[in-house]
């Protein structure tokens, strides 16, 4: 019989991308402080990846003086964004990149990036753009897939931080998709 969470995974869109990834033992489970100020953290970052993916809806050869002035403006803030992203990641190492995929339910992952013998764990995902600030996960050892990789079912996620990942996979589902539909045509 087929566990419901992997059930649940399998039937979403999942996001599947090489990320710098890491896993660290959780020995007993997050109080309710440190669940609440993960929260805040994981919807920051949430949300500075929303920013970040978002396209401008006015048209490329829009001539206006206004709309060169936020053009500009986005640019310097992207600028600066890049900036604070090296500044604050200088001293950090980053764990390697591992090609990982996940959605609100839980992750498929290489099961090398698992703590040996553990069941609870936390799921660490930086992403690029966003490097020195990482999606933290706390997770689930559910079962092993094949040799190679198992799958872990998110805990203690709430309602607002799924919907917020569920909208992170179906953006970068459809980049995707539109970046394979480029490359046939």
């Amino acid at each position: 019989m087929q566990d419901p969470s992997w059930q649940a995974f399998s039937e979403r869109v999942a996001y599947e991308d090489g990320l710098h990834a890491s896993c660290i033992a959780l020995a007993q489970p997050l109080g309710d402080l440190q669940l609440s100020a993960m929260r805040e953290r994981n919807l920051s970052v949430l949300n500075t990846l929303a920013v970040f993916s978002e396209r401008r809806s006015d048209a490329p050869d829009d001539e206006s003086p206004m709309a060169q002035d936020l053009l500009r403006l986005d640019s310097k803030l992207n600028l600066m964004m890049a900036m604070l992203d090296q500044l604050l990641r200088r001293d950090m190492e980053l764990p390697p990149r591992q090609t990982v995929s996940f959605n609100a339910v839980g992750a498929l992952l290489p099961q090398s990036m698992w703590p040996a013998g553990q069941v609870s764990g936390l799921l660490r995902l930086h992403f690029d753009g966003c490097l020195a600030l990482p999606l933290e996960l706390p997770a689930r050892l559910m079962q092993e897939r094949d040799g190679d990789h198992i799958f872990v079912a998110f805990e203690s996620v709430d309602e607002v931080t799924c919907d917020a990942l569920e909208r992170l996979v179906f953006r970068h589902h459809r980049r995707k998709v539109a970046g394979r539909r480029l490359t046939a045509s």
